[in-house]
């Protein structure tokens, strides 16, 4: 089964993009989340980095492992793949102020958080990559 290949090779990708967005994200690293999402997406996430700047605030962002992935849903409509994933993660997280105060989150607590993502590749595409079109917390 064609499919079944596709989303074993599909979920191995999206675990390390998963991490590298979240890491990347929290770094404020533009360039690095340009080439895996998508151009609506990048640009919130974007805006979100901006604002931390103006705001002299600093995430600190641990990535402890992956818990568990799970495809969703693996959907082709026409050309285009859609798979919604569940992510559960461990995460570190804080956000600091200019001053090194920690304003939200906790640098010493390893928390668990659970995100569904959604990717999108178009299957004639000459792009291998699956770009992240959507994130919400469950």
């Amino acid at each position: 089964n064609i499919d079944e290949n596709v989303k074993k090779q599909f979920l191995k990708g999206a675990e390390i993009a998963y991490e590298q967005i979240i890491t990347s994200f929290a770094k404020g690293d533009k360039k690095a989340l340009k080439v895996l999402l998508s151009k609506s997406l990048y640009n919130e996430f974007s805006d979100v980095i901006d604002n931390r700047k103006k705001q002299e605030l600093k995430y600190e962002t641990t990535f402890i492992g992956l818990k568990s992935s799970k495809i969703l849903e693996f959907k082709k409509i026409e050309n285009i793949y859609k798979v919604s994933v569940n992510f559960v993660s461990e995460i570190i997280t804080c956000v600091k102020n200019k001053n090194n105060q920690v304003i939200e989150g906790n640098p010493d607590t390893i928390k668990t958080t659970t995100d569904v993502w959604k990717f999108s590749k178009n299957m004639w595409s000459q792009d291998p990559t699956w770009y992240l079109v959507e994130t919400s917390n469950k």
